[in-house]
């Protein structure tokens, strides 16, 4: 007899590090597991370093990230839950299909390939890197005011702005307008995931109805998606949270219901 998995494995997603689990990470330790939070390629140091020097972001690919989180999860002993927020949840789509995890959870995923919704509160929140084509080769910053609105919208002031500065680093533009013209590139880009895959483990999207960045359409679009018989794909949403749901007031609530749910489908 299998038992359930005894590792997290937690994916950060763009413009934060693997900085912004830190809640979630003492919070699952003290229930004895163990958890990894791997930084995409380069972004190992912290975030300090990158603010002062974003040569890494520039250079990081999703190629590279999802070799670099193969490398992490395919190391293990044992098949673990993986859990992503934002393009953390894109990549743990990616690595699902690619046969990895026992279960996953996507929360407020940026979507993988295929998923067309792109709500006018994601083109705002996205378009101070997309308004300029130049961008696509450079490391893009978010101010304050753009930040909280992308990221903490639902937060105090005070509190927000004491996020963005513990958490928020550039984003790679290349990697952005990679994404944002996936449904536009003939052939298939680094977000293709099969959908009809029906040897994958099962998967939890999550959204936040406050989410200006991913919303909830972007989620509740990307489950849909998933149309093979046999696996299983569940969609849960909830109410005034925000996209930064590592860090949302009530976040003990959300990280203890996914992890139930993780272990409670877990593949074994």
């Amino acid at each position: 007899m299998t038992t359930a998995p005894d590792t997290i494995v937690l994916v950060h997603g763009f413009w934060v590090t693997p900085r912004s689990w830190e809640d979630w990470i003492a919070h699952y330790e003290a229930k004895g597991y163990r958890v990894l939070a791997p930084a995409y390629p380069g972004f190992e140091v912290e975030v300090e370093s990158l603010n002062a020097d974003p040569s890494p972001v520039e250079a990081v690919t999703i190629t590279s990230i999802v070799e670099h989180l193969e490398s992490v999860v395919g190391g293990l002993d044992t098949p673990p839950i993986i859990m992503g927020h934002s393009a953390g949840g894109a990549f743990t789509q990616i690595l699902l299909d690619h046969g990895f995890g026992a279960a996953g959870v996507a929360l407020n995923s940026a979507p993988t390939e295929g998923v067309p919704i792109v709500p006018l509160s994601q083109i705002k929140a996205t378009f101070p890197v997309l308004k300029n084509p130049a961008n696509r080769h450079k490391a893009i910053a978010y101010d304050f005011e753009h930040w909280n609105y992308a990221f903490t919208n639902t937060f105090p002031e005070d509190r927000a702005r004491a996020l963005y500065e513990r958490y928020a680093v550039p984003v790679s533009g290349r990697i952005l307008f990679e994404s944002a013209l996936a449904n536009l590139t003939p052939g298939h880009g680094g977000t293709h995931v099969d959908y009809a895959n029906a040897g994958r483990a099962p998967l939890l999207l999550v959204g936040a109805s406050e989410d200006h960045i991913m919303p909830p359409a972007v989620q509740r679009s990307n489950a849909k998606h998933y149309t093979a018989a046999g696996t299983l794909t569940e969609y849960v949403e909830f109410g005034g949270k925000p996209h930064l749901l590592p860090a949302a007031p009530g976040w003990e609530e959300i990280a203890d219901y996914v992890l139930a749910w993780a272990v409670r489908n877990a593949r074994r």
